[in-house]
């Protein structure tokens, strides 16, 4: 079989204020250690308003409206500046305001958890029919429910409050009385995964005309876990938004691996649709309400917005070779194995180096690197540094230990073969993946032939290991020959090739 190809990528953003203050476990936990901070008096302060979050540069790379070229241009930091006011929607995605994305919460509550207040549904339904996308669920919403009885579930109930603009407009309520893994907390979370999946895999399908029924398998890798107490992170949030969103024949299961499951997911997928398993998988990953305002304390005490104010999604879709989209090999791939060793040089050189040498490739010859992607404004005032520019140092220094390179040629190799990082710090979310929208376009259209895809993850953070992860994968042009009316790849017919020819002088040996 010939290797499978990346088709198409979306990506969205959704604008939470409310919920980084609800929500977002740095505030959270505040509020129960304490609760009379500065910090939390302030906060509102510090929160962008929508037109804000539109305009500001990352957050137009992520849906397509720029290039990491372009970013690269814009003298950092970046959230004092502005671009593309009010273009919300992009090549690759969209930002979604709060209002419509609460809708969307509710669209995807499949037990009626999800109470929202009578006057605000009307504004959610106004929001959804003037929504190219979204109207299609105008039918989700029955009557609303007054504010008197959303409060009182909040508090003799254990309902968690959905809040917009400091105003109580709804509540989800608790799935089971004495199960934690269903209690109003997890299943808003729950919730929100799911809802942001919806519109990122939603916007997949009508931006890129795919025949949502083509879709055969659903791989789901974002990092909240769904079950009950008897088998909390069972699963299954990529049936239930493939439910969602129409896709009637496809099946699926998550995959869960930290920050590296979008890699991890990125490969199986490749792999199945290789194998011949399934011809059409979609990859897809929701947001992380606790993720939200993660770093806010350190932007707050730096005077600068609470830049991590917004869920992000993706889905990309991994098909049969088409002659003409970029091929994943699978056959050059790097791993983090346990006998690696957990040092950053360590990590790094076992997902770079294993692939290059297999393919007889120098550190060079990968155009563009892809590996945690996070937003430098979001991590520098809280200590982190530049992390995209950190790994690709350390790239550049693999490459001069292989003797690919000069010392002296770190600095331009990190501007040629590196990009800034755009994607906000929602985990799963930065980690390899932001490019691959553009890595499409730069390996069709565009004049370069491969990339490299990293996902590392951080396995010690569920105190089972103190192990690192991580995995990666080599994308090239493709050569226009899709797979051949035989069935035997190239490679196959090498090795037939080869065995004859060997056969042949064998059989003049022995004569």
């Amino acid at each position: 079989m010939s290797y499978a190809v990346i088709k198409s990528a979306s990506y969205v953003l959704i604008h939470t204020p409310d919920m980084v203050i609800n929500n977002g476990t740095t505030q959270t936990l505040e509020r129960m250690s304490n609760p009379e901070s500065e910090y939390l008096k302030n906060i509102n302060d510090y929160l962008r308003s929508y037109d804000k979050v539109v305009s500001y540069p990352p957050n137009q790379v992520y849906i397509g409206n720029m290039t990491p070229d372009e970013l690269k241009d814009i003298t950092k930091p970046w959230y004092d500046k502005e671009v593309n006011q009010g273009q919300n929607v992009g090549k690759f995605g969209e930002i979604l305001s709060q209002e419509a994305f609460i809708g969307l919460i509710k669209v995807a509550d499949a037990f009626d958890l999800v109470l929202i207040e009578s006057e605000f549904l009307e504004t959610v339904k106004d929001v959804f029919s003037n929504h190219r996308i979204l109207k299609r669920y105008m039918n989700s919403f029955k009557n609303g429910v007054d504010r008197d009885s959303i409060e009182k579930f909040i508090e003799g109930q254990g309902a968690e409050g959905i809040y917009n603009h400091g105003v109580l407009v709804g509540c989800v309520k608790k799935a089971h009385d004495i199960d934690p893994n269903l209690s109003a907390h997890v299943m808003y979370e729950n919730l929100v995964v799911k809802a942001s999946g919806i519109i990122s895999f939603l916007n997949l399908i009508e931006r890129n005309d795919i025949d949502i029924e083509s879709i055969d398998y659903v791989i789901e890798c974002s990092e909240e876990a769904c079950g009950d107490m008897n088998q909390r992170g069972g699963g299954n949030f990529a049936k239930s938004i493939a439910e969602s969103v129409g896709a009637i024949n496809a099946t699926g299961a998550d995959i869960r691996g930290f920050c590296a499951a979008p890699t991890h997911s990125l490969i199986q997928g490749a792999s199945l649709v290789k194998a011949g398993t399934y011809k059409n998988v979609v990859v897809v990953a929701g947001g992380a309400t606790a993720k939200l305002g993660m770093n806010g304390k350190d932007h707050a005490k730096n005077d600068i917005p609470i830049l991590e104010d917004v869920l992000g999604g993706f889905a990309i879709l991994i098909s049969e070779n088409d002659g003409h989209s970029p091929i994943l090999r699978t056959d050059l791939v790097g791993r983090h194995t346990v006998g690696t060793g957990s040092s950053p040089q360590a990590v790094i050189t076992s997902l770079i180096s294993a692939p290059l040498d297999k393919a007889n490739l120098k550190v060079t010859d990968i155009d563009r690197y892809s590996v945690e992607m996070q937003n430098p404004d979001i991590t520098k005032p809280a200590g982190a540094g530049d992390v995209p520019e950190s790994n690709f140092k350390m790239i550049a220094a693999i490459g001069v230990k292989r003797g690919e390179l000069e010392r002296s040629q770190l600095k331009e190799f990190v501007d040629k073969h590196g990009m800034p990082g755009w994607a906000p710090t929602q985990g799963h979310i930065p980690s390899g993946v932001p490019y691959l929208g553009f890595c499409i376009d730069d390996l069709t259209s565009g004049n370069l032939n491969r990339g490299m895809i990293v996902g590392k993850g951080s396995l010690f953070l569920g105190r089972m290991t103190n192990l690192f992860d991580g995995v990666s994968i080599i994308v090239e042009r493709n050569d226009g020959e899709s797979e051949n009316v035989t069935g035997v790849s190239k490679e196959d017919i090498n090795q037939m090739i080869a065995k004859a020819l060997k056969d042949f002088a064998a059989h003049l040996l022995e004569e």
